[in-house]
């Protein structure tokens, strides 16, 4: 398996997407005391759902830019795109 392996970059995507959306949740969601009043039904998952859906939109996003600096750059790419779209994601709220 090289880094350009379409399931290596699958896989990367899936664990920087779950990643960020576990830290978002956990760092920048609402508290525990705060989810039980309000009775939101976001949770780790869906977070981790819309972590990948964003890391997935950012990798892609700079792939199709040819952004220079190979894999590393699209990895940080995925991590931005997340981190936006998981921003973006709780302002709708």
């Amino acid at each position: 398996m090289h880094a350009n392996d379409p399931a290596v970059i699958f896989l990367l995507i899936l664990i920087i997407g779950i990643v960020a959306g576990f830290l978002f949740d956990r760092l920048l969601g609402p508290s525990w005391l705060a989810r039980q009043f309000s009775g939101s039904s976001r949770g780790i998952v869906t977070s981790a759902i819309v972590g990948v859906a964003g890391a997935f939109v950012g990798y892609h996003i700079a792939a199709l830019l040819v952004l220079g600096g190979g894999l590393l750059t699209l990895i940080i790419a995925a991590a931005a795109g997340a981190a936006v779209v998981l921003f973006v994601w709780r302002m709708a709220k």
